[in-house]
């Protein structure tokens, strides 16, 4: 993800309860053209996998995970 968007992090605000779902679409606001594959990575919030209804505290560490192949 650092590699497509051309950024080593990212900050984003978010409204206090928001979930793992309003971070995606932020992220897709801010950088439109990896629109495809934001919708398709994983989030991992303070290490942990966390689905699209996990709420964001405002002190998580957030890891943006794209979608892997091989064998």
């Amino acid at each position: 993800m650092r590699e497509a968007a051309g950024v080593d992090s990212v900050e984003i605000v978010l409204r206090e309860g928001a979930s793992v779902a309003d971070l995606r679409a932020a992220l897709i606001e801010r950088f439109p053209k990896q629109k495809a594959l934001l919708a398709r990575v994983l989030f991992a919030l303070d290490s942990q996998y966390a689905g699209d209804s996990a709420r964001v505290s405002p002190q998580a560490e957030i890891a943006c995970i794209p979608p892997v192949s091989g064998g």
